[in-house]
């Protein structure tokens, strides 16, 4: 590669970066969109919560069972032409939601939001991955963490103040409209590969890391998938996820607002303002892990262990005193429990790809992908229905505080699980 094309290729993979990180700030924006808004959108279908709960958990549905053809359309159409043409998807399923006049229509805009959402991470890392060296991988990966993290708070505080000033209608409708002008951007600007700049590929295809294995021969993708699922740890790793993630979501991204907004009598800006603190530990949080696992314990065991541990503390801590604890308190609480149940992302990934050999990691992981979102989806309805239990017949939106500690005791009973699947995981760091 001549010098000044090498340069042009090292400045424009960041004009690339920047488009799908925007696309990818809207894929956590959505994603805990319905926490802050959960109150008004009760109001105006009038619904219970478990009606409410599978109105936010449409998106984890579509999310989680999008991930392996997410793979297959990369591979076939492009991952340029994937994002591009599913982000259009979400817009149309933002302003769907927001013009929606009933219950039914608004979980067709939902349902359209998680299918365009759901094909914009594994996309982004395949481009990444041609236009990135394996040295700098990591460190890019890390930045468009953080970027989803920005679209937490943003979907936390920002949209608490657009949607006291506009209403939540206008604001879904606005984000729809970004969205669409988004999926533009990414058509005009991404390319799957230098090579389609007409610049000479930026580098050649590194040996994979050292493993146990012998692979005397790449596997096929049905024996990837049969070595996977034949795995205890797996199924171990599985089980963390999706109960871990139940709690995350359906918790931190549905019912933590009205739980602040009938608990505390906070208004709508206050939730988000607290409920942001979720977004600053996915931001500091998710690096700080990955450097604690990697340079200080070497082990993903131990702080995997350590942080199942923290959220079992913190969700006890909260039952028992499930009211009256002073703003500075709650705000810690919401910026420790991100940390403990959605940074360990970072840890939890990487020893399920290297619990495997280097030619299946990529199975193993989008394998594993799906329970995540499966465990939202189930924990969202769920929650709602206790809160609906436990408040009897009546359809206010407006639950006690004793529907909201037997949801606490629920999410307590939950960690423990998660916390005992940590004791029985193999460390799986090498040096």
């Amino acid at each position: 590669m001549e010098h000044k094309d090498h340069r042009k290729l090292l400045r424009y993979r960041w004009f690339i970066f920047a488009t799908l990180a925007f696309a990818y700030f809207f894929v956590y924006f959505h994603r805990l969109s319905l926490s802050v808004v959960a109150e008004e959108l009760a109001k105006e279908f009038g619904t219970s919560a478990g009606a409410l709960g599978f109105l936010g958990s449409v998106y984890f549905y579509c999310y989680a069972f999008m991930q392996f053809p997410a793979g297959l359309l990369s591979d076939t159409i492009g991952p340029r032409k994937a994002v591009s043409a599913f982000t259009v998807v979400a817009a149309v399923g933002s302003v769907l939601f927001g013009v929606a006049p009933n219950l039914t229509t608004a979980f067709a805009g939902r349902f359209l939001v998680g299918l365009g959402a759901a094909m914009v991470f594994i996309p982004t890392m395949k481009i990444l991955s041609q236009w990135y060296r394996p040295i700098e991988f990591a460190s890019v990966s890390g930045i468009l963490n953080a970027v989803g993290g920005m679209g937490i708070l943003a979907a936390t505080w920002l949209l608490a103040r657009l949607t006291t000033a506009f209403g939540w209608r206008l604001s879904f409708e606005f984000i729809g409209g970004i969205s669409l002008i988004i999926a533009v951007l990414v058509w005009v600007v991404v390319r799957d590969r230098p090579e389609a700049k007409g610049w000479k590929p930026l580098t050649v295809a590194p040996a994979g890391p050292k493993t146990t294995e012998n692979p005397a021969r790449t596997p096929s993708l049905r024996q990837g998938i049969g070595h996977v699922l034949a795995s205890s740890q797996f199924w171990l790793f599985s089980l963390w996820s999706f109960v871990n993630y139940g709690i995350f979501f359906g918790f931190g991204a549905l019912w933590s607002g009205p739980y602040l907004m009938h608990v505390y009598g906070m208004s709508r800006e206050q939730a988000g303002s607290v409920l942001s603190l979720i977004a600053w530990g996915m931001i500091f949080g998710s690096p700080a892990l990955g450097l604690l696992s990697d340079r200080v314990l070497a082990s993903r065991k131990k702080p995997l262990m350590a942080c199942a541990l923290a959220m079992t503390l913190e969700l006890g801590f909260l039952r028992l005193f499930p009211s009256g604890l002073p703003t500075w308190a709650l705000m810690l609480f919401f910026l420790l429990f991100s940390i403990s149940s959605s940074s360990t992302v970072v840890v939890a990934f990487t020893a399920v790809k290297e619990l495997f050999p280097i030619e299946i990691a990529g199975t193993a992981l989008g394998s594993l992908n799906l329970f995540p979102f499966l465990g939202g989806a189930v924990a969202m309805p769920l929650l709602g229905w206790i809160l609906d239990l436990r408040s009897g017949a009546s359809k206010a939106f407006g639950y006690p505080l004793e529907a909201y500690t037997t949801l606490l005791s629920c999410l307590f009973f939950s960690s423990l699980v998660v916390l005992t699947a940590t004791f029985f995981m193999r460390e799986t760091y090498r040096d």
